[in-house]
């Protein structure tokens, strides 16, 4: 089995895994970052979301052999102490109701703030669309996602 270093969370890891294991499997069972979920093993419904060079990426999907020298950031690694904007503004919103999928709607959210610093509301429907709530928190979703971009100016 090939030996790849991954540059996760701002340290260097290595892993043993076969050239197709996706990354999800890689966070989640060789190096107990389980705060990425599973959702549908297909990159429909964003529960494995992670940010790769910066980029909302669906970790279901992404082979750990296409990830030599990129920067990878899980929900772990947003922050050390949950204080990102983000993670601020889904606490005082309270957007959780069973979390399953709040790792991949914040890191889709994040990713889309550095990006966009003051987005409208069709822009924010947009950029969180594909990301799947079971529990249909939608609307406190996108008031979460305005409060973290004015957190973020």
């Amino acid at each position: 089995m090939p030996n790849y270093k991954l540059h996760i969370n701002g340290k260097e890891r290595s892993v043993a895994a076969d050239a197709d294991t996706p990354l999800l499997w890689v966070l989640r069972d060789e190096l107990n970052l389980v705060g990425t979920k599973f959702g549908c093993g297909i990159a429909q419904c964003g529960a494995c979301t992670v940010h790769i060079d910066g980029v909302a990426t669906r970790s279901c999907q992404m082979q750990v052999s296409s990830l030599d020298n990129l920067i990878i950031t899980t929900i772990e690694g947003l922050s050390e102490d949950g204080n990102h904007p983000v993670q601020q503004a889904w606490k005082e919103i309270d957007v959780p109701q069973c979390g399953y999928c709040q790792s991949g709607q914040i890191m889709t959210a994040a990713a889309f703030l550095e990006e966009h610093k003051n987005p409208s509301e069709e822009e924010i429907r947009k950029a969180m669309n594909g990301n799947i709530c079971r529990c249909a928190s939608y609307n406190r979703i996108e008031k979460a996602v305005k409060v973290a971009a004015e957190k973020m100016t």
